[in-house]
């Protein structure tokens, strides 16, 4: 049983958008084909009416989607502006392994400043020996009783040895905020940034007409391709039904041969055309469902008629007034007036690096200087001959120590070798160049809308000719076929009339074709239609007193 045509416009919003979501990605993403999804597939037939065409192409145009990347690009940049203008917390850390130290001191004589063997130590040591009244000692005697003494303790004497200010191991971590708080180069980056997301919005904006005009004329074409071929279609039904009287008019003898033979060849005229006119239409739905993104090997049928409303008020337009819309509503108009305030602040950009930028800073340090060896010789203060030894961790305090700063900065570039007085004149020539650009595209609109409005004009008046054609071949078309109902006529007579209306249709088609597109392209010209959305519209309602 085959499955049955899908209608967007039947369906509410959220199932259009369930049907949109199947093409794009097949399955849920649980694996378990649904219902819906499976009424959706890609076997089914997907019948588009011009409102679902527009609204499908809106959605998924490629076009659009580049432009709203465009969008989300801006909203990035704006971001990294503000960031210029945010605290800045910095992180750094270093490890070294001294393996071997220079002595800093080699080669001078500030090593005997920290000599003197413990003479003083000596001399205390005597001092109170005479207010006690026990006996003195040499300091050769001094000396050896502080080595037994250091030896008793376990320490070596002199076995420390190498460079006294080396250390094995050396550590170093730094915490860094800055906070700007004044840069008017930053500023004018933010600006910039903003303004850069106006103009990248307006340029969604008039994507978005470009692309329902776009989508109007791939579906007008369409139509008209699918049309012309039904109309050929019938061309040769009708010649099949003539073939066949003629024929039992060449049995009975009232006909000469040569009609039924020229009737032939004209079928198969007729039977060549019908699949150059089927051709035209299949690709004419290809070049529909590439406007609107839609997968290539989705089958597609179009719902809706080559009909024209009458009267038209655009037919009423003068060039002053449309002109007028157009410039109202034209949202690359505003892009382009927008584009000069962008060059503009890029001038301001530069011309603030005149200016110096301040910034509050705060450091915290923390550095650690950490011996493979880690005991420390601890003398009695009572007894210079009892010693002891003391252990300390890894991350005892007599290594570690920590440190904080804060202050202010200062950057001014004082000259800078002209290089800033030339950078501003180029923005300069910038800024003259988008005025130039605005002016010469006003100029553009003009002119597209005198073209536009005198092809729309031109258009109707066709499409009123042949209207009146279509009339007159029908009427002839069927006093013909009366007469040949009467005997009065000859189907020779009757082909001619026949052709005469098919080749009236398909004028009249293509002049409403013709019409449409006209049409569409004026409203595109004018700036119309808006989205609710629109920067346009914001930058409107922003204007207002």
């Amino acid at each position: 049983m085959p499955l049955l045509p899908t209608r967007l416009s039947s369906w509410g919003p959220a199932a259009a958008l369930l049907v949109l979501g199947v093409l794009t990605a097949g399955s849920p993403a649980t694996g378990q084909p649904t219902a819906t999804a499976s009424a959706a597939g890609a076997d089914s037939t997907l019948v588009l009416t011009l409102d679902d065409a527009l609204r499908v192409g809106l959605e998924r145009s490629y076009g659009l989607r580049g432009a709203r990347l465009d969008v989300q690009n801006a909203d990035a940049q704006i971001r990294e502006a503000w960031g210029q203008l945010y605290p800045e917390l910095s992180l750094s850390g270093s490890y070294t392994r001294n393996v071997q130290t220079a002595n800093p001191f080699a080669g001078s004589d500030v090593t005997g400043l920290f000599g003197g063997g413990n003479a003083t130590d000596w001399v205390a040591f005597n001092e109170r020996a005479r207010q006690s009244g026990t006996e003195t000692i040499s300091f050769e005697e001094f000396q050896r009783r502080q080595r037994q003494g250091l030896q008793e303790a376990g320490v070596t004497p002199g076995g420390g040895g190498g460079n006294p200010f080396g250390v094995d191991n050396q550590f170093s971590s730094g915490l860094s905020l800055q906070q700007t708080l004044f840069s008017q180069s930053a500023f004018a980056a933010v600006q910039g940034a903003q303004q850069l997301q106006d103009v990248n919005q307006l340029g969604l904006d008039r994507e978005r007409q470009a692309l329902v005009d776009s989508v109007r004329g791939a579906f007008y074409g369409a139509l008209l391709a699918q049309e012309q071929a039904r109309v050929a279609r019938q061309s040769v039904e009708r010649t099949k039904e003539t073939l066949a009287e003629i024929r039992r008019q060449v049995e009975e003898g009232t006909t000469p041969k040569f009609q039924r033979l020229s009737t032939d060849v004209e079928l198969s005229n007729l039977r060549t055309q019908r699949v150059q006119a089927e051709n035209r239409a299949d690709l004419a739905r290809e070049q529909l469902k590439l406007a609107l993104a839609l997968p290539m090997d989705r089958p597609v049928a179009l719902e809706g008629s080559l009909a024209v409303d009458n009267p038209d008020p655009l037919l009423n337009l003068t060039v002053d007034r449309a002109t007028q819309q157009a410039f109202k509503h034209r949202p690359d108009l505003e892009q382009a007036r927008q584009n000069i305030e962008l060059r503009e602040v890029d001038k301001n950009t530069v011309r603030a690096q005149y200016l110096p930028t301040v910034s509050a800073v705060a450091n915290f340090d923390y550095t650690g200087r950490v011996p493979d060896d880690r005991s420390r010789t601890l003398s009695n203060p009572t007894d210079p001959f009892d010693f002891s030894v003391q252990e300390r961790g890894f991350f005892h305090s007599d290594f570690w120590n920590p440190s904080l700063n804060v202050g202010l900065q200062l950057s001014w570039t004082i000259f800078d070798g002209f290089q800033r007085e030339s950078q501003i004149q180029q923005r300069e020539v910038a800024v003259r160049r988008a005025e130039l650009q605005r002016e010469q595209q006003r100029s553009v609109v003009q002119l597209q809308i005198e073209q536009s409005l005198r092809t729309l004009r031109a258009a109707y008046q066709r499409l009123q000719a042949q209207k009146q054609n279509v009339e007159t071949a029908e009427l002839n078309y069927e006093y013909t076929r009366r007469r040949v109902e009467n005997g009065v006529s000859s189907q020779l007579e009757l082909r001619e009339a026949s052709n005469q209306l098919d080749e009236s249709r398909l004028n009249r088609l293509q002049a409403i074709h013709d019409y449409l597109r006209a049409r569409s392209a004026l409203e595109r010209a004018m700036g119309v239609p808006l989205s609710e959305d629109s920067a346009f519209q914001r930058v409107a309602e922003s204007r207002r007193p």
